[in-house]
């Protein structure tokens, strides 16, 4: 018996390679079918000087759009905008610098942005940090719910009249299963009282769902649809903060998503005919997908909302 456990754990890597391709076609259903093409839209998708969000912007740009590539690092922004101009043959690919983490940046990002563009029809909120160690942003906000909620909702406030005027328009966010772990706990929004790094994330991407439904259910009637999105498990630098998490990415990477797979279902919520009626809905593999009952939770959005409006001094209606 004994030998039969061995000769099995000596086989499992062994099947697990061969298995690779099925688990991972498995793993990465899912693609973006519309055929819409996006001359003289314009796009604006946060993080996109890397992994996801350049693969979107990629996409965005080959179908004719104006794409900004709203980035922190803007030299590394603009190797990737010139990339793009050269793969897609679109020189309309510019860089903008945006760091979520100061809302003085992101103000900074949209005065710019509402001075140089008539239009907004895509709005891609997919730049996000994960697993940090505690540390505060320029205004004092926790890391993960600074840049990846609150920043988003602040950029997405300063763009919003913008995305009115240009309806139909779309604006996607990009969240993650590990919503499943989160809490919006008022009393602790910012980690003063108990920190985990791994559960400060979840709870910033339960504030993604959270913000996108109670956004919806605002725009109603406007033209505006919005929708999050769980891209999947994807190599990204969004490890790069935790050892443990760069392990288990390599270790299981034959199974993990590429950046082109993981961008599929943004660009799917973001380009898709007919989504309109979902507005406010959550997809993950280009498909509407189940959420938890925090996620679904319309008194605690509103809630967060009015916190998120207090915090960064936005008026309240």
């Amino acid at each position: 018996m004994i030998g039969v456990l061995l000769l099995l754990l000596l086989l499992l890597p062994v099947l697990l390679f061969i298995a690779a391709p099925q688990i991972r076609k498995m793993l990465s259903n899912g693609v973006c079918t519309s055929t819409a093409q996006l001359p003289g839209k314009v796009a604006v998708v946060t993080g996109a000087n890397t992994g996801i969000g350049k693969e979107t912007a990629k996409e965005l740009a080959q179908r004719g759009a104006r794409v900004y590539i709203a980035c922190r690092d803007v030299q590394k922004g603009e190797l990737v905008a010139r990339e793009i101009q050269t793969m897609t043959g679109n020189q309309q690919v510019f860089v903008r610098k945006l760091d979520l983490a100061d809302t003085k940046s992101i103000r900074a990002f949209a005065e710019g942005f509402l001075a140089e563009e008539k239009h907004l029809h895509i709005l891609i909120n997919n730049a996000g940090v994960m697993m940090c160690p505690f540390s505060r942003t320029a205004d004092g906000f926790e890391m993960h719910i600074g840049v990846n909620h609150l920043g988003h909702f602040l950029l997405t406030h300063l763009l919003l009249g913008k995305l009115k005027e240009s309806a139909p328009s779309r604006v996607v966010n990009v969240s993650s299963l590990a919503h499943l772990l989160g809490r919006i706990h008022f009393h602790n929004l910012q980690g003063e009282k108990f920190y985990s790094a791994g559960l400060a994330y979840c709870h910033s991407k339960l504030a993604n769902i959270l913000f996108t439904k109670e956004l919806a259910r605002r725009l109603e009637g406007s033209g505006v649809s919005v929708y999050s999105v769980h891209p999947g498990t994807v190599h990204s630098d969004l490890t790069r903060h935790s050892f443990l998490m760069r392990c288990l990415w390599w270790i299981f990477s034959c199974f993990i998503k590429t950046p082109r797979e993981g961008a599929q279902t943004s660009l799917h919520c973001a380009l898709a005919e007919g989504l309109e009626i979902l507005s406010g809905s959550h997809f993950s593999d280009c498909r509407v997908t189940w959420v938890t009952a925090q996620a679904r939770n319309m008194t605690v959005a509103r809630r967060l909302w009015d916190v998120s409006c207090d915090l960064l001094g936005i008026p309240m209606d």
